[in-house]
């Protein structure tokens, strides 16, 4: 049968075509038949995720609060019969039902870091895996796991707003936007505190990334979740906050010393959740038996131990925001109880998150916080009572300690600040609160720089450096991401006709040379030219160089004709071909460059290229493809060994192909030889 000839342009539909059923329409084929413009379809977008976030929100507290009567009330009552050892066997049910969700789900749903990761490596997200995770945090927070309802919130914004991302199919660069308006959101509904929220998505989320075009979507996002939060749960706050006491001024110096303590507890809050995960996974010293457990009975044993400190201090059960406002409503504690429930809130906390029940970190800090302040204040008044009309009530320092141990444990300075000063509405709180705060992340960062942590708990390392929101990967060499030198120009060329070089060749930037002088009728070369001498590099010359220059020619015209040798940046800083590409990115941030030529080590005068923010981005993507196709290409390996097995064939070992490859490819080129022998051509140094 003769194929249909081609038809271009659009067609009538025929009858058959009107006979068969309708196609189901895809939101974005929706959204694409109305045309609205990118800015509206933005705002959009923002009210559909504050919309979702806010009612995720809502129903994940109404579910706490659901397990929370359901197990302090019918399981309470029922076992209470037995007496008041019953109690530990509440968060002990909860760890039976949580490792049941782990044993059927097999996995929940990725953390904040882990989703971030996931938008810019591409990756899909399994639409249900959020939900089971929502699930599982409302059963651990409502049968008394030491964890907070914050950092599930956050990621339920964050997931619908990756969900809904990829349902649309947006680019990268949006798919980060819609992450940090969902985590704006989340963190919104979940505190009651807008502002808060959008602070945190610009802080942890968007980072540098963040411009001032985005700005409505975050917020936009984060007023609709807060609202909707409002109105399902309540216009009060996560806990009512007294009115700060502000008694002088000279006390300010005193949370000084707050911010130096808040530091510490940061520190070992997130060491001890690292040892608790450690230790369940049998990866420390005597702990080997709990790696033979199975991970579905690992919540058992966390609510075993938290039952049982729960006998003696019941505070440290689920979220704490009662103890906290008990705290701060100035309830007379014995100063032992308090230094008890620290370290007690601590270690039940680490315990908790290690042994595999859900929930978040940022209402065990707050506790922790409170505390922390409540006796950094009651001991002041104790050793230095000639201070004491000087000083504000002990609840003054605890609302302060609050966030700067916040701000310490997550690295959201900013956001912890904005919560506690929206929480309490007083702006006297201020200065106290960016004393304790900016030392406290200053000493956090100096004393471990290296190790986050996630909303959920998850220990991360340092996020890798980004460049135009692509992000570098820690081990990608200079070498692999340097690009040829595209042009260089005479030192003694005007200030013009150097401009006019590089409009001509379309370059970026040039290489000023000392040697080209030395040639007859030569002013540029470019990167497969010959030299005839040893050339010398006087400096480097940017478009941003010469549009700078050209504007100061408007009152100087003789600059025009000045040499580019007394023009040009002749300061230069140089990156080495071994080192790695976040060393230079440092280098390179030192003075804000976009450029930097690259040396070698034995020839720190022989430039071989340029390391540019486009050669850096376009490396870093090929090194994520080259991972994954390794990753691939494991998985295909090890699927077809194991069929082999299952056949009876033999597969060559992995030694013999590498052998026979390097016997077809006996004069494969590295990078730097590749560079020689392409880029450099007859260079000389």
């Amino acid at each position: 049968m003769p194929a249909s000839p081609q038809t271009v342009g659009p067609t009538l539909p025929n009858a058959a075509d009107s006979a068969s059923p309708a196609k189901p329409l895809r939101l974005s084929a929706v959204l694409t038949r109305f045309q609205p413009t990118p800015d509206s379809r933005l705002l959009g977008l923002a009210l559909l995720i504050g919309t979702g976030a806010g009612l995720g929100v809502v129903t994940f507290r109404y579910l706490i609060h659901l397990v929370n009567q359901l197990m302090l009330g019918r399981v309470a009552g029922v076992l209470s019969v037995w007496g008041h050892w019953t109690l530990a066997l509440l968060p002990i049910l909860g760890g039976l039902l949580v490792g049941g969700l782990r044993w059927g789900v097999q996995g929940f749903g990725p953390g904040l870091s882990a989703l971030m990761e996931t938008v810019q490596g591409g990756k899909e997200l399994a639409p249900l895996k959020p939900v089971s995770k929502m699930v599982a945090a409302a059963v651990s927070l409502g049968s008394g796991a030491s964890l907070g309802p914050e950092g599930p919130s956050v990621e339920i914004g964050a997931n619908f707003s990756l969900l809904l991302g990829q349902a649309l199919k947006v680019s990268q660069a949006r798919q980060l936007l819609l992450l940090g308006a969902g985590a704006a959101a989340g963190l919104a509904a979940g505190f009651n505190a807008p502002i808060a929220g959008v602070f945190f998505a610009l802080e942890v989320v968007l980072g540098s990334l963040f411009a001032p075009s985005s700005a409505s979507v975050v917020l936009l996002s984060a007023v609709v979740a807060a609202w909707i939060a409002q109105i399902g749960l309540g216009a009060k706050p996560a806990f009512a906050l007294p009115a700060y006491e502000v008694r002088s001024l000279l006390e300010l110096p005193l949370y000084v010393g707050l911010g130096v303590f808040s530091s510490l507890v940061s520190i070992l809050y997130r060491q001890a959740m690292a040892i608790a995960q450690q230790a369940f996974q049998g990866q420390l010293p005597g702990t080997q038996w709990l790696a033979k457990i199975p991970n579905p009975l690992h919540p058992v044993l966390g609510g075993i131990a938290v039952g049982a400190v729960a006998l003696w201090f019941p505070q440290i059960l689920g979220v704490g925001y009662e103890t906290i406002e008990s705290i701060l409503q100035d309830v007379q504690f014995p100063l032992r109880m308090v230094i008890a429930l620290l370290g007690l809130k601590l270690v039940m906390t680490a315990v908790s998150f290690g042994s595999g029940f859900v929930g978040g970190v940022f209402a065990p800090a707050l506790f922790l916080g409170a505390s922390l302040g409540l006796v950094y204040g009651k001991t002041l008044a104790i050793a230095l009572p000639v201070l004491h009309p000087y000083m504000a009530s002990p609840p003054a320092y605890a609302m302060v300690g609050m966030a700067a141990v916040l701000a310490g444990s997550v690295r959201a300075p900013l956001t912890a600040i904005l919560l506690l000063f929206e929480l309490t509405q007083d702006y006297r709180i201020i200065l106290p609160l960016m004393s304790a705060v900016g030392l406290s992340i200053w000493l956090v960062e100096t004393l471990q720089p290296t190790k986050l942590m996630d909303s959920d708990g998850e220990q991360q390392e340092a996020p890798e450096e980004t460049i135009a929101g692509i992000s570098v990967p820690s081990s990608l060499l200079v070498v692999d991401a340097l690009q040829p030198i595209a042009l260089k120009l005479s030192a003694n060329l005007p200030l013009a006709q150097a401009a006019r070089t590089l409009i001509d060749q379309r370059a970026t930037c040039a290489l000023v040379m000392d040697n080209l002088a030395g040639l007859d009728n030569v002013d540029h070369l470019n990167n497969l030219d010959y030299l005839g001498g040893d050339e010398t590099l006087v400096g480097i010359l940017t478009l941003r160089d010469i549009n700078r220059l050209i504007l100061k020619a408007e009152e100087a015209p003789d600059l025009l004709q000045q040499p580019i040798r007394d023009l040009c940046t002749t300061h230069v800083l140089f990156a080495y071909s071994d080192e790695t590409v976040k060393e230079a990115i440092a280098r390179m941030g030192t003075r804000g460059l976009h450029q930097i030529p690259v040396v070698e080590r034995d020839h720190p005068t022989h430039v071989i290229g340029l390391l540019t923010e486009e050669s850096i981005t376009t490396a870093a993507r090929l090194a994520r493809i080259t991972k994954a196709l390794g990753d691939s290409e494991e998985s295909s390996e090890d699927f077809q060994a194991d069929l082999a097995e299952r056949n009876g064939k033999a597969i060559a070992p992995p030694e013999e192909k590498i052998e026979i490859e390097s016997q077809i490819l006996p004069n494969s080129l590295t990078v730097d030889d590749s560079l020689d022998a392409e880029s450099l051509g007859k260079v000389r140094s």
